[in-house]
């Protein structure tokens, strides 16, 4: 078979994987890097800031190597603020649904970072700008002091009132625009990350390729268990949790809305472990549950699936570095995002102790 018979194979598959027509998954996999790159000129954003907001803005600096959309915008007549530019592939719809709740959350006096005027969404250059409030401080410290900050975030998150702002379903990355919503998106983008570069696997790599595949295939999507509102990255520090005047404030919510709520605290207890050996840190396993318990009480559903919903997250970012890995032509090395799979297993087990402790 050519290798132009072998994609169009590899499409027909994915098309079945995620309910597509043959049309929509083609788009969906030749389309994937356009959609998730964009990197606006500073200069150009400035000016439509300045033009927008009837603003003094000096500098456009961009914060972060891999969201290169997301610039510090800092002012002569007042405090800096952040531009997300997002991807055009993003629609306004999503970015208005980020400023919606970010608005309910200042409402309920949560600690995020707030808008940076009441029209805080803007078009540029066929992609939407969000405005916010630039958050000073530093990272959280790197102790088991940090999972208790982070446990009694997600904890006061959850156990907010259900709002109409924050109805969207979310969880999911995002990092593709076509995949936000719920969590399982995050899988239905992992297959794409896969089924992108199929055809360039080398043959020594198929088995464990296929088998990451079909892992991604039969993994838990949370689907069915109790749900809230949820932000859907927070286990990453600093960009998106900083430490402002002594205490966490969390930032970046384009993943944010409601979804099943373990998938955010899965996350986080996936990352409590000690590197080198892969094993459980029982203290920090502690410090996440005793925070968040102080808000909610998992439920004996939730805490069987704990270790299954371990593996939602770290199989996307598997599957994105393999992508990234096989397209640039070297090794993949990332595979200790889901193993040991003892690690899964041994950490879900002391979580589910703590808890019922």
């Amino acid at each position: 078979m050519t290798k132009d018979g072998s994609f169009k194979k590899v499409v027909r598959h994915h098309a079945q994987d995620t309910g597509q027509r043959y049309t929509e998954a083609l788009t969906d996999l030749k389309g994937l890097g356009a959609r998730m790159h964009h990197e606006p000129v500073g200069e150009q954003l400035l000016a439509h800031l300045r033009a927008r907001y009837d603003i003094d803005p000096i500098a456009a600096t961009k914060l972060n190597v891999h969201k290169t959309y997301v610039f510090r915008i800092d002012r002569r007549d007042g405090e800096p603020w952040v531009a997300r530019a997002f991807p055009p592939a993003r629609p306004k719809a999503g970015v208005e649904g980020d400023a919606a709740i970010l608005r309910f959350l200042q409402r309920q006096d949560y600690p995020a970072e707030r808008l940076a005027v009441d029209d805080a969404v803007s078009d540029f250059g066929g992609s939407s700008v969000l405005v916010t409030r630039f958050v000073e401080g530093g990272q959280l410290p790197h102790s088991t002091e940090k999972f208790a900050m982070m446990g009694d975030l997600l904890g006061r998150l959850h156990a907010l009132p259900q709002d109409e702002s924050t109805n969207r379903p979310g969880g999911a990355s995002g990092e593709d625009p076509s995949r936000e919503g719920a969590p399982r998106q995050d899988l239905l983008a992992a297959l794409a990350f896969l089924d992108a570069v199929d055809t360039k696997v080398p043959d020594a790599e198929r088995e464990r390729f296929e088998r990451l595949r079909d892992k991604v295939r039969s993994a838990d999507d949370g689907d069915g268990l109790p749900e809230g509102l949820l932000h859907g990255n927070l286990l990453h520090v600093p960009d998106h949790a900083i430490l402002s005047e002594g205490a966490p404030v969390a930032i970046n919510w384009k993943a944010s809305g409601r979804g099943p709520r373990l998938a955010d605290l899965a996350y986080l207890i996936w990352g409590t472990g000690s590197w080198n050996p892969r094993r459980p840190d029982h203290e920090r396993i502690d410090a996440a549950v005793g925070a968040y318990r102080r808000h909610i009480e998992p439920t004996d559903d939730e805490l069987d699936r704990l270790e299954a919903l371990m593996y939602l997250r770290t199989l996307y970012l598997t599957c994105f570095g393999y992508r990234r890995a096989i397209l640039n032509g070297s090794p993949f090395d990332e595979w200790w995002f889901i193993r040991p799979p003892d690690y899964f297993r041994s950490t879900a087990a002391a979580t589910r102790a703590a808890f019922r402790r």
